[in-house]
């Protein structure tokens, strides 16, 4: 087995990794498992992502796992600019490179989420119904109006009134929704297959998570 560290955003990623992804990719030969983004004082604990903070958390675990990668958003990446998704993973690379002993570019990929974790939930909008306290039908049709307005869940995009996150806060009663208690049950309860086709970006992504489990390069 490879043993894939996954450097997350938040608590809720961390938890949609080991509960939803690992499981998955067992199969392929890959174990992975979540750690959340920190800085070296233990402040900060998720969020604040930058390329910086990236590339210095992957050359920790760099020797630690068999490999490592990113799983963070590319709403609210603070030093994002005008870089695409692509141009941030290939920098996050490049830093990660400069300051990593041995560093070696097929042990390592960057992957920045477009445009949220929670685009992912839109999946299967019915699948919400885990956060029951606030569960209703007129909720149920205002998250498929949404899924529905979009080629993708991928699409779902990401300004500070309409990124996802932000449209299901607006869409549940307030209180009702939490991120890291309902986002990764609402997720295994669509499953990674059914994401992963409608999910261009992540589909990809876990494809070439899989690709680590099959090859014979080993370190």
């Amino acid at each position: 087995m490879i043993r894939v560290c996954i450097i997350c955003e938040g608590p809720t990623e961390v938890e949609f990794v080991n509960r939803c992804l690992e499981p998955y990719l067992r199969p392929s030969g890959v174990s992975a498992y979540g750690t959340v983004l920190s800085a070296k004082s233990g402040r900060h604990r998720g969020g604040r992502v930058t390329v910086d903070r990236l590339a210095q958390k992957i050359s920790l675990h760099y020797s630690e796992a068999d490999r490592v990668s990113t799983l963070v958003d590319f709403y609210g990446f603070q030093d994002r600019a005008s870089r695409t998704r692509a141009q941030l993973e290939a920098d996050i690379a490049s830093a990660a490179r400069a300051i990593t002993t041995a560093y070696d570019p097929r042990y390592v990929l960057p992957y920045v989420q477009r445009h949220e974790f929670e685009g992912l939930l839109f999946t299967n909008p019915a699948d919400f119904e885990w956060a029951e306290d606030g569960w209703s039908e007129e909720v149920k049709a205002a998250l498929m109006a949404v899924a529905q307005a979009f080629p993708n869940p991928e699409d779902i995009n990401d300004s500070p009134e309409t990124a996802p996150s932000k449209r299901i806060l607006g869409i549940f009663p307030e209180g009702t929704y939490s991120k890291p208690e309902h986002g990764p049950l609402i997720a295994e309860a669509t499953g990674i297959t059914a994401i992963r086709a409608k999910c261009p970006a992540f589909n990809a992504w876990v494809a070439q998570l899989q690709a680590w489990g099959g090859s014979q390069t080993w370190r």
